[in-house]
């Protein structure tokens, strides 16, 4: 237990005096390595948070949960109201929509570009995919004609690209078709552009496109079939327990697949990036803990006569430790402080004004996100105390070394 005359001792120590300017100096050195090794951690941490969970929330909303599949690809799924109907029996499992998907050409007046046309069905058979739960632009008034063509939905990178705002024309060109004497006779359509969404995942707002389930199959040349039952769940967590229990009661030429598994790359570098961001970051905190040594090692060689005195006086060894000991604690205890606050500030400032732009054809998002946690800041806090302790273990034992008789000798 450390006593008032310790405290008082370690904080008169740390006040420097004229000719102790020197190591009063090193002492804020210290105080401000130790701050900004804790800032950049709260910093990095709350980056790479806010990274992981923007991109996971905005391919969440962009993916199902878990996706029924043909094992071969051959006409499509025709029993899928049956099927559907099966899964949704399935613990959490919250909804089952089919949908009809493929690679087409989107025509505007800008320009043409490839992406995907994705038919699903009318909301009294299933929920409307997340993306279209908030549109952007426009508004959801179900799959029937508008003055005279199918409605359409756009993501906002592909509307943009193409030149196409809620009541154009927009025409969707099929791979598929007949074959007659001069070649392939693609299907082609014209849609009304009735909304358009926005993820926050480039990758989905440039290439996808929504109908209803019946205009995809006209475009395709296909009946009733669809290529896909995508599954939403109440706990995301338990896709691969749902995945394994709808994958036995599925016909054996269907499987199934899960977001985890259609991300797990993505997720796994991330996680691995922060690690090794985390690592190279926490070296400054190593050369803050040095810091606080030298501090400490120099308060020793330059108070040995006042040890010594005090020594002489009857103090014991124990407590000349714990007065180093709480010197390096109240250093290090002010910089994790400042360095918590400060890093805590600069993330919400961060957040909140956009600070840090990003390119969205590369990382998804418009901008760094910003997202501190709680068990993070008590982590760093904790790993910058430690250190700073740590870094008390040798200047407190040289001092507890010094022999009164000797150092007194002269004086």
């Amino acid at each position: 237990m450390l006593s008032r005359f310790e405290f008082f001792v370690a904080v008169r120590y740390l006040t420097a005096r004229r000719k102790q300017a020197v190591i009063s100096l090193i002492s804020v050195i210290s105080v401000a390595g130790v701050a900004s090794g804790v800032a950049l951690l709260v910093i990095v941490a709350a980056a790479t948070n806010g990274f992981q969970n923007t991109m996971r929330r905005n391919l969440l909303g962009a993916t199902p949960h878990v996706t029924v599949l043909e094992r071969e690809v051959t006409t499509g799924i025709e029993q899928w109201p049956a099927l559907a109907a099966k899964c949704k029996t399935v613990p959490n499992v919250k909804s089952a929509a089919p949908t009809l998907y493929d690679g087409v050409m989107f025509t505007g007046p800008i320009q043409s570009t490839g992406g995907y046309l994705k038919g699903i069905a009318s909301p009294d058979v299933a929920p409307l995919p997340e993306p279209l739960r908030r549109l952007k632009e426009g508004a959801f008034e179900g799959w029937k004609d508008v003055r005279g063509y199918p409605p359409i939905i756009l993501g906002s990178a592909l509307a943009r690209h193409t030149g196409m705002g809620v009541g154009n024309l927009i025409g969707v060109l099929s791979r598929h078709g007949e074959l007659t004497p001069l070649g392939p006779r693609h299907i082609q359509q014209q849609f009304r552009v009735v909304g358009i969404f926005e993820t926050g995942f480039y990758d989905f707002d440039n290439n996808f496109a929504f109908t209803s389930l019946e205009a995809v199959q006209r475009v395709l040349g296909l009946n009733n079939v669809v290529n896909a039952i995508e599954i939403e769940l109440e706990d995301i967590y338990q896709a691969p327990e749902t995945a394994a229990a709808i994958e036995r009661i599925l016909p054996p030429n269907l499987n199934t697949t899960t977001w985890m598994v259609q991300y797990r790359g993505l997720f796994a570098a991330l996680r691995g990036e922060r690690i090794m961001a985390m690592v190279i970051l926490g070296l400054i905190q190593l050369v803050g803990a040095l810091n606080i040594l030298v501090t400490l090692t120099m308060m020793v060689m330059e108070k040995h006569r006042d040890i010594a005195l005090l020594m002489a006086m009857g103090t014991r060894r124990s407590q000349i430790s714990r007065i180093f000991f709480c010197q390096g604690a109240l250093i290090g205890a002010a910089g994790t402080g400042i360095g918590l606050v400060a890093g805590h500030v600069l993330c919400y400032l961060a957040d909140r004004g956009k600070w840090i732009s990003l390119d969205e054809a590369v990382y998804t998002l418009g901008h760094m996100p910003f997202q501190p946690r709680m068990i993070d800041a008590v982590l760093i806090a904790a790993a910058a105390l430690t250190t700073s302790f740590l870094a008390t273990l040798w200047p407190a034992r040289s001092a507890t070394q010094i022999a009164p008789a000797e150092a007194l000798r002269y004086e």
